[in-house]
């Protein structure tokens, strides 16, 4: 039995920090949360909670993990990834690993198998449909070795879709994806989809035309030379936003990663990385220094704008009811507490980006016993200095992380990995 006294806890139901409470987790289970005036049990191991912020640990809902990675994402307080398309083999041997405890890694929940259609711009992952009934073919693997997702990529043939989707669904799993080339995100929701991937897709729902080839880095190119000058207020806009929300499909905008993409200039420091990157090795720094799209200064002012516009639009998004997970297709654990910044800066208060990346994410995604610190929920919880639903930064100051009856100290695993640590550890009190 552990208890962790002296802690707020942030109610993912109600958006609120409790009063002080001592909260017990049993067996991998939240057992109790009680006053922090009644005394503790004495059987318990005790870690004080220093008047910290004890909330639900983080689920990635975009990760494409691997074993130097995964770590990370525990230390980060993300306890749940989706891993939203691997090399299935690979993929596979890590989890494998980490159910076994050989390494540490996040639970791999609602994963999700690679599907993408031959071509010559192909992405060469596990899964390449030559045809419809090869496409059928690869959603029973996917069935049968318990995947509960298909992620449709870019050269998927846009006249299989629904046929694909139906047949998907069929066998219980979710459909999710880019939008193929050629066709449009408001298609791909007609026929089906229960997901959307990536900002950028949306957005070239209204930029990209027909011969539009988004196979290729058009896909990037287009969104950031014409974003800026789209009226999010206009009638497509508008009515297309209404679609997804009655269709009740969920977008998974991933908005952080494409940040260096439209706001750093080359040489600079990475503005998605500022606020950690003396945390990080010398030899990543330098990395992060290199910017994913050169540009002119007036090019450069001109994507800026176009992110401000894919950060708006991800506030309209959530004020029209979508559903909004918090994922992030970059550096693991990181890259989620970036994610969730810019969607306040976006707008969003900080107190409803937690629930996004908690409760509301595990209910869409069907994580039954997570996403909140209750009794009878999982014991997937993070301690972390400050307060983030005033400070949203905060999620990074993290002090330990539970992942049901496992404890840890983020500071002991960024050392073990030449990270920085945040926070110092915490120590444990055992029972006399």
């Amino acid at each position: 039995m552990l208890a962790i006294t002296n802690v707020r806890v942030f109610d993912t139901r109600k958006a609120v920090l409790g009063e002080p409470s001592t909260v017990y987790l049993y067996r991998g289970k939240v057992a109790a949360v009680l006053p922090a005036a009644k005394p503790v049990a004495k059987e318990a191991t005790v870690v004080d909670g220093g008047g910290r912020t004890l909330l639900p640990a983080l689920i990635d809902v975009h990760g494409h993990e691997y074993p130097w990675g995964a770590p990370l994402q525990v230390a980060g307080g993300v306890t749940i990834v989706r891993d939203i398309g691997n090399d299935n083999e690979q993929f596979l041997r890590l989890m494998q690993k980490g159910e076994s405890g050989e390494y540490l890694t996040p639970r791999y929940l609602g994963r999700a198998g690679f599907l993408e259609g031959a071509s010559p711009f192909a992405s060469r992952g596990s899964a390449l449909a030559n045809s419809l009934d090869e496409a059928r073919d690869w959603v029973d693997w996917y069935a049968m070795h318990g995947f509960r997702q298909i992620k449709i990529y870019n050269s998927f043939k846009p006249e299989w879709v629904e046929e694909t989707v139906r047949y998907a669904h069929s066998r219980g799993l979710r459909v999710s994806g880019h939008v193929p080339a050629f066709t449009r995100a408001e298609l791909m929701v007609r026929a089906g989809y229960d997901e959307l991937q990536h900002i950028n897709q949306v957005f070239l729902n209204f930029l990209a035309g027909p011969k539009d080839d988004t196979r290729t880095l058009l896909r990037f190119k287009l969104v950031a030379d014409k974003a800026h000058a789209l009226d999010l207020d206009s009638q497509p806009v508008q009515d297309f936003l209404k679609l997804v929300a009655d269709r009740g499909v969920a977008v998974d905008p991933t908005v952080a990663t494409f940040e260096a993409m439209f706001r750093q200039d080359m040489g600079q420091p990475s503005p998605t990385h500022g606020k950690i990157a003396d945390h990080l090795p010398i030899t990543y720094q330098r990395f992060l220094r290199q910017a994913e799209m050169d540009a002119t200064p007036e090019q450069r002012a001109t994507y800026r704008a176009s992110y401000l516009k894919m950060l708006d639009m991800v506030r309209r998004m959530e004020a029209a009811g979508i559903t909004v997970m918090p994922g992030t297709d970059g550096l693991p654990g990181f890259l989620l507490h970036r994610e969730l910044e810019l969607y306040v800066e976006a707008g969003i208060p900080a107190a409803r980006v937690l629930q996004m990346a908690t409760l509301d994410t595990a209910r869409e995604l069907g994580f039954d016993g997570f996403g909140a610190v209750e009794a009878g929920m999982n014991a997937d919880v993070m301690l972390v200095d400050g307060d983030p639903t005033t400070d949203i930064s905060a999620v990074r100051r993290i002090a330990m992380v539970t992942k049901g009856a496992d404890v840890y100290f983020p500071a002991e695993i960024y050392t073990a990995l030449g990270v920085k640590p945040f926070v110092p550890a915490l120590s444990l009190q055992r029972p006399q």
